[in-house]
């Protein structure tokens, strides 16, 4: 039976955490956080293959039933006039759910059958002929068969087992921001030449985005994350100035860089990387749709393998590599927060124009459904 530690309580690790106990491995899934992160921006399921994959997980129903999506957004300008509208299933694909609401739904799924250590954290990780010792900051030392990365864009696996984060992660441009502030306004987009703020909408925070360059912040210090965004937008127009007004006192606050991901191999001897950590690209669209198949994928491959891990490795990555090609080329920044009003009216035309936004999603629907799904061996799913 293999012993497998998954970095990361979010989507990916959950979801492989329900496949391998599925297939009779033994799984401890740590995490940072104290308890499954709550709140945080909606993701999003697009075409068959992801609903496939959820409907083999036993969970489609379940994520239908939490679903928020569907949602028109209005681009409005400064005086709150439409000037164009997003469709709700361009931002919402087949199925939306807030981030919280999928990943609480995922641990509740897995916990009976994974160890969950959350508030902890891998310091180091030892690679042996027979197994990968790991350190962490609170508990004991351990060795596991298997060790997967699925923490995200800053994986602490990926920086322990590859080497730096600035050396698989570019900065591109734009940092992005949540906030549970809300006002009481359908759901709405207002941009100003680099920066943009989308509120309402049933669970949804306020969402900013804006050109900069790379901010040095501790990710871990919400006050300071608070006037780093509050800076960004004092001047604003429309109701940007409430909003300002609003942010020190705003729960669930988080800032982060949009950046993409690229390293040169998913795996490295007995540790591999799954979802954001192998290639996050921020708010592409497709990242909640590769953590699942992704998660699908490496654990059945593993085992198709019969716990050979190099073969399982290598076949993973072979069908990830090109699936996950859109996350490779993508960057939301300029699209969200054009850098010029011409830039702006540019993008607004796009969602006037029907025969574009169908284009768009058809493009959209395309990436997401472009992988053979193999249809692996499990001792079969939970309801």
């Amino acid at each position: 039976m293999k012993n497998v530690l998954i970095s990361g309580a979010g989507i990916a690790g959950p979801a492989l955490a329900h496949w391998l106990t599925l297939a009779g491995c033994a799984v401890t899934v740590v995490e940072r956080a104290p308890a499954p992160r709550p709140g945080g921006q909606a993701v999003d399921f697009k075409g068959a293959t992801h609903l496939e994959v959820l409907s083999r997980m036993g969970v489609l129903d379940d994520v239908r039933r939490r679903q928020t999506g569907g949602t028109d957004q209005t681009i409005i300008d400064a005086r709150g006039r439409a000037l164009a509208t997003i469709p709700g299933e361009f931002t919402g694909g087949a199925v939306e759910i807030p981030r919280g609401d999928l990943a609480a739904l995922l641990h509740d799924r897995t916990a009976d059958r994974a160890e969950y250590v959350f508030g902890d954290t891998a310091t180091s990780l030892t690679q042996t002929g027979d197994g990968v010792h790991v350190t962490f900051r609170h508990a004991a030392p351990r060795t596991f068969d298997l060790v997967v990365g699925a923490d995200g864009i800053h994986s602490t696996v990926r920086r322990l087992a590859f080497g730096p984060e600035e050396e698989f992660v570019d900065f591109l441009g734009h940092h992005y921001a949540l906030a549970d502030i809300e006002l009481d306004t359908d759901p709405v987009m207002y941009n100003e030449p680099g920066r943009m703020v989308a509120v309402g909408g049933p669970k949804s925070p306020a969402f900013f985005v804006f050109a900069s360059p790379e901010l040095d912040f501790d990710r871990h210090d919400v006050e300071q994350q608070r006037r780093i965004v509050a800076d960004a937008y004092r001047g604003g127009g429309w109701r940007v100035p409430e909003l300002v007004e609003r942010l020190p006192h705003a729960g669930n606050l988080y800032l982060d860089s949009i950046s993409r991901v690229h390293v040169p191999t998913y795996s490295t001897g007995r540790v591999a990387l799954l979802g954001d950590s192998a290639c996050g690209n921020t708010l592409s669209g497709f990242g909640s749709g590769l953590a699942v198949v992704g998660a699908y994928v490496l654990a059945g491959e593993l085992v198709a393998a019969r716990g050979d891990h190099t073969r399982a490795f290598a076949r993973y990555e072979s069908l990830m590599r090109g699936y996950a090609k859109v996350a490779a080329k993508a960057n939301a920044g300029p699209f969200l927060a054009p850098p010029t009003r011409r830039r702006i009216a540019l993008r607004n035309a796009v969602f006037r124009s029907r025969v574009l936004v169908k284009l768009l999603l058809k493009s959209t629907d395309w990436f997401a459904t472009d992988i053979d799904l193999p249809d692996y061996a499990f001792t079969g799913t939970r309801s």
